[in-house]
């Protein structure tokens, strides 16, 4: 385990105090051991009770947050026509189709949050399966991301709309925020991914499906949340 910091230490020190908090609390929390020189994200991880190696406990949607995330998100849709002109009107950062995919694939380039694809898209999107895919980063119906929608899809974004995917070990991982942020945009934006995350519960989940909620400052320790009173929040 690495060597932690003083200023580590003392935010978990300072944690410790209680074994777990009410989602407010663990917030408030949160904003107070936060020590890094720079606005830190608010992260929140949920462990879940599924087992995520069958395909129907597999858990993953998309919540659009109220106050968004703090993030400036670069937007690339592959679109020709009519849908590439609405996705430059929309706001996306890149917009393209053969020659986007080529730059994806001979130059490596990434510079970009989330792509958006029109169905039609799909068959020459599907080659950059084994680059996006381990990057999150490949449309999918699923959580909206491949759609004639264009101009929705660009702008819900944009306003703070994220994705979560329950990973192997039945954590799902979500950024709700920055440290900056007001404590109650704070709480709003939990709210919803909670009760986005509850809305997902595949019928074929068994026992307890909550079973661990934490937040924490990107830099600093983990703040547990008291999961009963959460979720009697949402």
């Amino acid at each position: 385990m690495p060597k932690r910091g003083k200023k580590y230490l003392a935010a978990k020190k300072a944690v410790e105090e209680k074994d777990k908090y009410t989602l407010k609390e663990a917030i408030d929390k949160v904003k107070e051991i936060a020590f890094a020189g720079f606005d830190e994200s608010v992260d929140m991880a949920v462990r879940l009770g599924v087992d995520p190696r069958h395909a129907d406990q597999m858990v993953r949607g998309s919540v659009l947050l109220p106050h968004g995330t703090g993030k400036e998100v670069k937007v690339l849709v592959f679109a020709k026509g009519e849908k590439e002109q609405e996705a430059r009107e929309a706001g996306a950062d890149y917009v393209g189709a053969e020659d986007m995919v080529e730059k994806i694939q001979k130059k490596g380039w990434l510079d970009f949050d989330r792509a958006i694809a029109t169905p039609d898209m799909m068959a020459l999107v599907g080659r950059l399966g084994r680059i996006l895919g381990p990057r999150g980063l490949m449309p999918n119906p699923k959580t909206g991301t491949v759609t004639m929608n264009v101009k929705e899809a660009v702008e819900e974004i944009k306003k703070g709309k994220v994705d979560y995917k329950v990973d192997r070990a039945a954590n799902i991982h979500v950024v709700i925020g920055k440290v900056s942020f007001e404590a109650d945009k704070l709480y709003d934006n939990a709210r919803a991914v909670l009760d986005s995350i509850q809305r997902a519960k595949p019928a074929s989940a068994k026992g307890t499906y909550f079973k661990n909620i934490t937040l924490s400052p990107t830099m600093g320790p983990g703040v547990k949340v008291d999961v009963s009173s959460a979720l009697e929040e949402i």
